[in-house]
This record gives structure tokens, C-alpha cells and sequence, in this order.
């Protein structure tokens, strides 16, 4: 597959992202999957899927930290379409052995210990969820950070060996907004309220006025170490 990026990257070239996705799903039949946080872009393409019954396998990482505002917008899509998300949480013994150890907040004393969190929390769910499959349909959009504005639609993950296809990569979030908008989606009410980028509770924080994108996520970090490493290319 690796070998085939550019003739894939050229059949996708013209097509709108639905169309898109329905090409993926015919190529990889039974071995695609997106992964949803149920943020802003996350919800479009769920939208994608589900309204245009394209048969491609819909996840999460249920890290045991989120807002009542995800849970709220993960029950609601549920409702609405009638199509499964299935869920992938933290191995129990592994998370029961980091906090026994480190306390439910170890997170804001060091990177080291905040990698250790995601990597528990949702570094090896995503291995579980993502093994065995070919493609993984995400939401990244190129302006969300500046270690993204490197990246292209669509790519060879080296790490997961599979492609990674992002639909709505180009899209601006003012496009994002409006498409939300014209179909009426469902959506996580702290984006109105200053949060661009929404992950675990503990995690994340408004932005504010003039901050990056980004600024809201493990802001005590630096903001060059602000990826928990589920899209990590090296």
C-alpha cells in the first residue's frame, strides 16, 4: 500500500470528501476505521458516514477523563443516526497501577509523566483499535497546529503500517462551522465557549483571545510537545 500512495492520492484528487470516503470504504472493505473525539471536525465526518450509510467502522478512546459535554454529544449521535460507535478504553491494570503509584493528576509535574497518561489512556487503545486495519480516516485539519502544516490528506503512517486519509483537510474551520450549520449536527457546546480543541478534562482549557489553536491543550507544556502521539509521523 505504501507503494501505491501517489496512484491512491491521484483517484481521490477530485472528489469531495464524501466521495472520498465511499472510495476508501470499496477499497478496504471491513479494514477502515475514523476515529472520533466528537469535536468539530470529528462530528462532520461522522455526519459523512453515518447519513450516507458508508460502510466504515466508527471508534473513540474512552479515557475516563472527558467533559460531560463529549458524553452528552456522544449519546446524542448515537440517537440520532442509530449507528454503533464503538468504544476502547485504558487496559484497567495498567491505569490502576499509574495512579496507585503517581496519583490521578501526575499529568501536570512533568512531559514524561503526561506521555505516560496518554500513552495509558489512549496511545495503546488506539493500537487495539486500529490493528489489522489498513486505513484510518481522521479529522486533522492542516491550520489545527503548526506540527501538522507539514502534513498532506493523505499519508503513510510508518508507526500503525496503514495509510491515514484526513476528508477534510483543507477545510478552513469557518467551512467547518457552516457545513455543521447547513446540516444541523450536533456539537460540543464548549467550542462556543472558547475551546477550539477538546480532549480530556483535566487537559484542557479555553482559549484565549490572540492564543494558538492549540494553546488550550496541556497548556502548561511547551507548545513544540503539544501532541499526546496519536498522530506522530516519526
Amino acid at each position: 500500500m505504501k507503494e501505491d500512495l501517489a496512484a491512491i492520492a491521484a483517484q481521490i484528487k477530485d472528489k469531495s470528501p464524501v466521495e472520498a470516503l465511499r472510495y476508501f470504504a470499496v477499497t478496504y472493505p471491513g479494514k477502515i476505521v475514523f476515529s472520533t473525539s466528537f469535536g468539530w471536525e470529528d462530528q462532520v465526518i461522522t455526519h459523512m458516514i453515518f447519513s450516507n450509510d458508508i460502510p466504515i467502522e466508527v471508534f473513540t478512546l474512552e479515557t475516563g477523563r472527558l467533559f460531560p459535554e463529549t458524553y452528552y454529544v456522544w449519546n446524542r449521535t448515537l440517537e440520532i443516526y442509530k449507528k454503533p460507535i464503538m468504544a476502547y478504553h485504558p487496559q484497567a491494570e495498567a491505569l490502576q497501577e499509574m495512579v496507585n503509584a503517581k496519583g490521578p493528576n501526575s499529568f501536570y509535574e512533568s512531559v514524561e509523566n503526561r506521555k505516560e497518561c496518554c500513552y495509558i489512556r489512549k496511545l495503546e487503545p488506539l493500537k487495539r483499535a486500529i490493528t489489522g486495519k489498513d486505513c484510518w480516516v481522521t479529522g486533522i485539519r492542516s491550520e489545527q497546529s503548526v506540527n501538522r502544516t507539514d502534513m498532506t490528506n493523505l499519508e503513510w503512517d510508518e508507526q500503525n503500517n496503514l495509510l491515514k486519509f484526513h476528508p477534510i483537510f483543507f477545510w478552513s474551520l469557518e467551512e467547518v462551522k457552516a457545513y455543521i450549520k447547513e446540516h444541523n449536527i450536533v456539537y460540543n457546546t464548549l467550542h462556543d465557549k472558547g475551546f477550539p480543541s477538546i480532549g480530556c478534562a483535566p487537559c484542557t482549557r479555553a482559549v484565549r483571545e490572540g492564543e494558538d489553536f492549540r494553546a488550550g491543550r496541556w497548556w502548561w507544556e511547551d507548545q513544540s510537545k503539544k501532541e499526546c502521539g496519536l498522530h506522530a509521523t516519526k
